[in-house]
């Protein structure tokens, strides 16, 4: 029997510098810190260097449509500061976060996970 792993999702959000971001900045930080704890969110921060204000996650959710809608649930999302929005699936094969990893990595590499048998 496969063990299922929820897909990994890496995020960026952009947000416009202001007051806005400003009022609704603690309600995001403890909306995220809920997603910790409910174990969606796995980490989270702020880009720098970045021309706009930019935070980058690391979710997991059984699809994208989930992970959007987790998206829309943030305090910036109704009030208008998510000004882009980058949402791509990522697959951990390497590194301290591979155990969340689908294992099945592509064909040019299966030899280098010789314990595993790949479908």
């Amino acid at each position: 029997m496969e063990l299922f792993r929820m897909p990994i999702y890496l995020v960026r959000m952009d947000h416009p510098d202001g007051d806005g971001w400003g009022q609704h900045v603690v309600a995001h930080v403890l909306y995220l810190k809920r997603l910790i704890q409910e174990g969606s969110l796995l980490a989270s921060g702020p880009l720098k260097g970045t021309p706009l204000r930019s935070g980058f996650l690391i979710m997991k959710g059984a699809n994208r449509q989930e992970i959007e809608a987790m998206v829309a649930r943030d305090p910036f999302s109704p009030e208008g500061l998510i000004c882009d929005l980058r949402i791509e699936e990522w697959d951990p094969l390497f590194g301290c976060l591979s155990n969340l990893s689908t294992g099945k990595p592509p064909v040019e590499l299966q030899s280098l996970f010789p314990s595993e048998e790949h479908s």
